[in-house]
Protein backbone atom coordinates (compact mmCIF):
# COMPACT_ATOMS: atom_id res chain seq x y z
CA UNK A 1 0.00 0.00 0.00
CA UNK A 2 2.80 2.40 0.81
CA UNK A 3 4.34 1.83 -2.74
CA UNK A 4 0.90 2.82 -4.54
CA UNK A 5 0.31 6.03 -2.57
CA UNK A 6 4.44 6.79 -1.72
CA UNK A 7 4.89 6.41 -5.68
CA UNK A 8 5.13 9.86 -7.73
CA UNK A 9 2.35 11.17 -10.04
CA UNK A 10 3.67 11.40 -14.27
CA UNK A 11 3.28 14.76 -14.99
CA UNK A 12 0.55 14.90 -17.51
CA UNK A 13 1.11 14.46 -21.66
CA UNK A 14 -2.45 17.01 -21.80
CA UNK A 15 -1.62 20.59 -22.73
CA UNK A 16 -3.60 23.85 -22.88
CA UNK A 17 -4.00 23.64 -26.37
CA UNK A 18 -5.62 19.83 -26.22
CA UNK A 19 -7.88 20.97 -23.68
CA UNK A 20 -9.25 23.83 -25.48
CA UNK A 21 -9.97 21.30 -28.34
CA UNK A 22 -11.69 19.19 -26.16
CA UNK A 23 -13.83 21.78 -24.89
CA UNK A 24 -14.68 23.32 -28.52
CA UNK A 25 -15.28 19.67 -29.83
CA UNK A 26 -17.63 19.09 -27.02
CA UNK A 27 -19.76 22.64 -27.61
CA UNK A 28 -19.41 21.67 -31.48
CA UNK A 29 -21.22 18.06 -30.41
CA UNK A 30 -23.95 19.45 -28.31
CA UNK A 31 -24.86 22.39 -31.33
CA UNK A 32 -25.64 19.72 -33.52
CA UNK A 33 -27.42 17.33 -31.23
CA UNK A 34 -29.52 20.63 -30.62
CA UNK A 35 -29.69 20.97 -34.73
CA UNK A 36 -30.97 17.87 -34.87
CA UNK A 37 -33.91 18.03 -32.23
CA UNK A 38 -35.23 21.19 -33.67
CA UNK A 39 -34.86 19.81 -37.23
CA UNK A 40 -37.51 16.65 -35.90
CA UNK A 41 -39.50 19.56 -34.34
CA UNK A 42 -40.09 21.37 -37.25
CA UNK A 43 -40.78 18.12 -39.27
CA UNK A 44 -42.98 17.44 -36.66
CA UNK A 45 -44.56 21.50 -36.80
CA UNK A 46 -44.78 21.48 -40.44
CA UNK A 47 -47.04 18.47 -40.45
CA UNK A 48 -49.22 19.56 -37.76
CA UNK A 49 -49.28 23.26 -39.79
CA UNK A 50 -50.81 20.84 -42.53
CA UNK A 51 -53.29 19.57 -40.28
CA UNK A 52 -54.60 22.52 -38.95
CA UNK A 53 -54.97 23.75 -42.45
CA UNK A 54 -57.31 21.36 -43.05
CA UNK A 55 -59.38 21.72 -40.46
CA UNK A 56 -59.68 24.83 -41.14
CA UNK A 57 -57.37 27.01 -38.16
CA UNK A 58 -56.33 29.04 -40.43
CA UNK A 59 -54.69 31.60 -37.94
CA UNK A 60 -53.23 28.60 -35.83
CA UNK A 61 -51.41 27.05 -38.50
CA UNK A 62 -50.18 31.04 -39.31
CA UNK A 63 -49.05 31.13 -35.95
CA UNK A 64 -47.06 27.32 -36.19
CA UNK A 65 -45.53 28.84 -39.36
CA UNK A 66 -44.00 31.72 -37.67
CA UNK A 67 -42.36 29.77 -35.09
CA UNK A 68 -41.31 27.66 -37.86
CA UNK A 69 -39.83 30.17 -39.49
CA UNK A 70 -37.80 31.85 -36.08
CA UNK A 71 -36.32 28.14 -35.64
CA UNK A 72 -35.27 27.85 -39.34
CA UNK A 73 -33.39 31.47 -38.45
CA UNK A 74 -31.91 29.65 -35.03
CA UNK A 75 -30.42 26.68 -37.35
CA UNK A 76 -28.93 28.65 -39.66
CA UNK A 77 -27.13 30.36 -36.56
CA UNK A 78 -26.34 27.07 -35.24
CA UNK A 79 -25.15 26.58 -38.06
CA UNK A 80 -22.39 29.14 -38.21
CA UNK A 81 -21.74 28.62 -35.10
CA UNK A 82 -20.50 25.23 -35.77
CA UNK A 83 -18.60 26.21 -38.80
CA UNK A 84 -16.82 28.54 -36.33
CA UNK A 85 -16.38 25.96 -33.39
CA UNK A 86 -14.84 23.35 -36.47
CA UNK A 87 -12.47 26.10 -37.91
CA UNK A 88 -11.57 27.11 -34.37
CA UNK A 89 -10.45 23.34 -33.84
CA UNK A 90 -8.27 22.85 -37.23
CA UNK A 91 -6.51 26.28 -36.94
CA UNK A 92 -5.56 25.14 -33.24
CA UNK A 93 -4.54 21.82 -34.39
CA UNK A 94 -2.43 23.50 -37.32
CA UNK A 95 -0.72 25.56 -35.06
CA UNK A 96 0.07 22.39 -32.57
CA UNK A 97 1.94 21.05 -36.16
CA UNK A 98 3.70 23.80 -36.54
CA UNK A 99 5.09 24.21 -33.29
CA UNK A 100 6.49 20.53 -34.12
CA UNK A 101 7.83 21.68 -37.06
CA UNK A 102 9.35 24.67 -35.12
CA UNK A 103 10.83 22.87 -32.35
CA UNK A 104 11.99 20.37 -34.40
CA UNK A 105 13.87 23.00 -36.65
CA UNK A 106 15.13 24.22 -33.24
CA UNK A 107 16.83 20.67 -31.92
CA UNK A 108 18.17 19.93 -35.58
CA UNK A 109 19.78 23.74 -35.46
CA UNK A 110 21.17 23.02 -31.86
CA UNK A 111 22.41 19.83 -32.75
CA UNK A 112 24.61 21.43 -35.92
CA UNK A 113 25.58 24.19 -33.26
CA UNK A 114 26.87 21.68 -30.92
CA UNK A 115 28.79 19.75 -33.66
CA UNK A 116 30.01 22.59 -35.34
CA UNK A 117 31.56 23.80 -32.01
CA UNK A 118 33.25 20.36 -31.25
CA UNK A 119 34.68 20.48 -34.97
CA UNK A 120 36.00 23.46 -36.00
CA UNK A 121 36.63 25.00 -39.46
CA UNK A 122 40.59 24.37 -38.87
CA UNK A 123 39.93 20.59 -37.83
CA UNK A 124 38.12 20.05 -41.11
CA UNK A 125 40.97 21.27 -42.70
CA UNK A 126 43.19 18.97 -41.11
CA UNK A 127 41.67 15.85 -41.31
CA UNK A 128 41.24 16.90 -45.58
CA UNK A 129 44.98 17.28 -45.99
CA UNK A 130 45.88 14.10 -43.96
CA UNK A 131 42.97 12.29 -46.03
CA UNK A 132 44.42 13.58 -49.37
CA UNK A 133 48.29 12.66 -47.85
CA UNK A 134 46.72 9.06 -47.00
CA UNK A 135 45.82 8.75 -50.85
CA UNK A 136 48.84 10.33 -52.34
CA UNK A 137 50.96 7.52 -50.15
CA UNK A 138 48.83 5.06 -51.20
CA UNK A 139 49.11 6.21 -54.81
CA UNK A 140 53.33 5.88 -54.28
CA UNK A 141 53.20 2.49 -53.18
CA UNK A 142 50.66 1.38 -55.66
CA UNK A 143 53.37 2.77 -58.05
CA UNK A 144 56.48 1.54 -56.73
CA UNK A 145 54.83 -2.40 -56.52
CA UNK A 146 53.20 -1.92 -60.06
CA UNK A 147 56.04 -3.39 -61.89
CA UNK A 148 58.19 -5.14 -59.02
CA UNK A 149 56.31 -8.54 -59.02
CA UNK A 150 56.37 -11.28 -61.20
CA UNK A 151 53.33 -12.74 -62.60
CA UNK A 152 53.75 -15.64 -60.14
CA UNK A 153 53.65 -13.39 -57.35
CA UNK A 154 50.69 -11.61 -58.84
CA UNK A 155 48.59 -15.14 -58.75
CA UNK A 156 49.33 -15.44 -55.55
CA UNK A 157 48.31 -12.25 -54.13
CA UNK A 158 45.09 -13.21 -55.85
CA UNK A 159 45.02 -16.28 -54.76
CA UNK A 160 45.17 -14.80 -51.04
CA UNK A 161 42.97 -12.32 -51.66
CA UNK A 162 40.54 -14.88 -52.66
CA UNK A 163 40.65 -16.39 -49.95
CA UNK A 164 41.02 -13.99 -47.59
CA UNK A 165 37.15 -12.98 -49.36
CA UNK A 166 36.10 -16.29 -48.63
CA UNK A 167 37.09 -16.41 -44.51
CA UNK A 168 39.76 -19.35 -45.58
CA UNK A 169 43.66 -19.51 -44.89
CA UNK A 170 45.67 -20.13 -47.99
CA UNK A 171 49.20 -21.59 -48.00
CA UNK A 172 51.99 -18.93 -49.30
CA UNK A 173 55.02 -19.67 -50.82
CA UNK A 174 58.10 -19.61 -48.21
CA UNK A 175 59.76 -16.39 -47.72
CA UNK A 176 63.78 -17.23 -49.19
CA UNK A 177 66.02 -17.20 -46.19
CA UNK A 178 69.62 -17.28 -47.94
CA UNK A 179 70.67 -13.78 -48.87
CA UNK A 180 70.22 -11.81 -52.41
CA UNK A 181 73.61 -11.31 -54.03
CA UNK A 182 74.92 -7.48 -53.34
CA UNK A 183 75.23 -5.52 -56.64
CA UNK A 184 78.38 -4.01 -56.88
CA UNK A 185 79.46 -1.25 -58.78
CA UNK A 186 81.70 -2.55 -61.13
CA UNK A 187 79.28 -4.91 -62.37
CA UNK A 188 77.22 -2.15 -63.93
CA UNK A 189 79.62 -0.91 -65.93
CA UNK A 190 81.34 -4.38 -67.04
CA UNK A 191 77.73 -5.62 -68.52
CA UNK A 192 77.92 -1.93 -70.58
CA UNK A 193 81.27 -3.02 -71.95
CA UNK A 194 79.90 -6.33 -72.87
CA UNK A 195 76.72 -4.78 -74.40
CA UNK A 196 78.69 -2.10 -76.78
CA UNK A 197 81.28 -4.77 -77.62
CA UNK A 198 78.76 -7.06 -78.70
CA UNK A 199 77.01 -4.36 -80.69
CA UNK A 200 80.61 -4.00 -82.56
CA UNK A 201 80.76 -7.56 -83.17
CA UNK A 202 77.18 -7.34 -84.77
CA UNK A 203 78.02 -4.40 -86.78
CA UNK A 204 81.15 -5.78 -88.10
CA UNK A 205 79.81 -9.11 -89.10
Amino acid sequence: MGNVFGRKSRPSRVTDQDKAILQLKQQRDKLKQYQKRINLQLDKERFLAKQLLKDGKKEKALLLLKKKRYQDQLLDKTENQISNLERMVQDIEFIQIEMKVIEGLKVGNDCLKSMHEVMSIEDVERIMDETQEAIEYQKQIDEMLAGSLSQEDEDAVLAELEAITQGEDVALPEVPTEPLPEVTETAEPERKTAKSKQGREMLAA
